[in-house]
């Protein structure tokens, strides 16, 4: 059901919240997806990893004076796996250069078609635009928010009795495909940064 990735592949997630986009990839690379990591003590996210026996790294951010404090201590926790990627799913912090030059590649997922309703309540503001459509992107983190360049897209569009429940609720299958699709092709090498 999902494509295989190359052997030796090592993967992190970030993770802030409940983790259904986790869960879509500890499903679908269990042995590859290799730690997950965040800010979150109490994010279901955790509760998820530890469950398939996946290790997780919380670190506290209000133990750090400076986001660049904490970003250091994040990635350094990261890097101990030895991972080549790291994807944002869910996860609810932007992060710096310090994690982000860490890494071969960040990835993240977004609940738009960006560039529209870069940010938080990305669902909520497009609905109260009164938009015929939003969708999901999958993009290379940068610093900037949700301005790195796009790996893939997909439109979805907004029904006239649409709420933020039943958008997302359509959002999600979306979300869960196009990451799981995103990390097989970063990984064969059909998208570079």
């Amino acid at each position: 059901m999902f494509e295989r990735l190359p052997e030796g592949t090592r993967f992190a997630v970030l993770a802030s919240g409940s983790g259904t986009n986790l869960q879509a990839l500890l499903d679908a690379y269990p042995e590859e997806l290799v730690a997950v990591a965040g800010d979150n003590e109490g994010a279901f996210a955790f509760e998820r990893a530890r469950r398939t026996g996946t290790p997780v790294e919380y670190v506290d951010p209000r133990d750090f004076e400076t986001r660049k404090g904490f970003d250091g201590e994040l990635a350094e926790r990261v890097a101990r796996y030895e991972v080549e990627l790291v994807v944002g799913a869910g996860y609810m912090r932007v992060l710096s250069p310090v994690f982000l030059e860490r890494f071969p590649a960040v990835i993240n997922l977004h609940p738009s078609l960006l560039p529209e309703f870069r940010g938080l309540h990305a669902v909520s503001r497009a609905l109260e635009a009164g938009v015929e459509r939003t969708g999901v992107t999958v993009h290379f983190m940068v610093e900037e928010v949700d301005a790195g360049p796009v790996i893939s897209q997909e439109p979805v569009p907004i029904l006239p009795r649409d709420t933020e429940e039943t958008l997302l609720a359509r959002l999600h299958p979306v979300e869960h495909r196009l990451l799981v699709g995103a990390v097989a092709d970063y990984f064969w090498g059909r998208v570079k940064i």
